[in-house]
């Protein structure tokens, strides 16, 4: 009896580690240097990848990891490609949250011309950058050349090719308004971080808005004739927090509102916020309190 019960507690332990021990392997194969290019025009994988994840790779990027983690970094790889007499290739292989993340990622700072490799590329400076499925990829040589931009696209070709799944981009850009007649330019990022918000469009120091990894947000900047304004759309696990997050905004942004939803504010423009379900929506900086009705009227997740 007493071992018929030593066995029943072995399956229950052995069944609730069963995930982490696989996850344990798979983080062993990323390590693995069967499962990557070998070589590229010449340049040959050396040395065994080095291997981080979300609490070890500050070791690596320094200050640069803030911007993967505020996406749900899992796991990054690191590969060198030698070449005798030549300067060395180096790639970033990084698993994200999900594909939403994985394209925050590469969004975020896109600003060359695309390279047509993975599901959305980009290439200059010697850098080439691309995301798919879930994942994201940096490849990059420690010296400028026709050779070695050559080398950094196969090698990124290689790369791309390694990884079996596609993904979507986040759901959320697609309810950004861009059709209406309102609309003229729009340049639109996909963030999770208050810090990353910021950079594109200052809010606060403190995170007033609640966004944290769980939480899905899109910022669209407008051009329109020298007029130039912000909309920032989030979607909240829950109706209630987004009514937490918006009630947190108000007092600090727009303590003088008076329970009012639309403001002028000290530059002669106009702020205006709302919430409808898990969604909370703040438009900034119109000239004139109409055009940020008629943007919120014209957003598609929130008719």
């Amino acid at each position: 009896m007493i071992k018929m019960v030593h066995i029943i507690i072995f399956i229950i332990i052995s069944t609730l580690f069963l995930p982490s021990i696989a996850l344990c392997n798979e983080r062993t194969d990323m390590n693995n240097t069967t499962i990557w290019p070998s070589d590229a025009e010449g340049w040959k994988l050396t040395g065994i990848p080095a291997g981080y994840d979300s609490r070890t790779a500050f070791k690596y990027m320094n200050g640069a990891a803030e911007l993967y983690l505020a996406y749900n970094l899992k796991h990054l790889t690191v590969l060198r490609y030698e070449k005798q007499g030549r300067s060395a290739v180096s790639a970033e292989f990084f698993e994200m949250g999900s594909s939403a993340d994985a394209f925050g990622v590469f969004s975020f700072e896109q600003q060359d011309p695309d390279a047509g490799i993975g599901q959305g590329s980009e290439f200059g400076g010697g850098m080439l950058r691309f995301w798919k499925g879930r994942f994201f990829v940096a490849v990059y040589g420690e010296e400028s050349s026709p050779d070695m931009d050559k080398t950094i696209l196969a090698l990124g070709r290689k790369l791309a090719s390694t990884i079996k799944e596609t993904g979507s981009p986040p759901e959320i850009l697609t309810c950004l308004p861009g059709k209406g007649s309102v609309i003229a330019g729009r340049k639109a990022w996909f963030i999770r971080s208050h810090i990353l918000l910021n950079q594109r469009f200052f809010i606060s120091h403190q995170n007033i808005l609640n966004l944290s990894p769980d939480v899905e947000a899109a910022v669209a900047r407008y051009d329109m004739g020298k007029d130039k304004f912000y909309l920032l759309l989030i979607r909240y696990p829950s109706p209630g927090k987004a009514v937490e997050a918006l009630t947190s905004f108000k007092k600090a942004y727009m303590p003088d509102s008076e329970g009012r939803y639309s403001v002028k504010t000290e530059n002669g423009k106009w702020t205006k916020a709302g919430q409808q379900k898990e969604f909370v929506m703040i438009i900034f900086d119109t000239p004139d309190e109409p055009l940020a009705e008629g943007l919120m009227k014209e957003t598609d997740c929130w008719r």
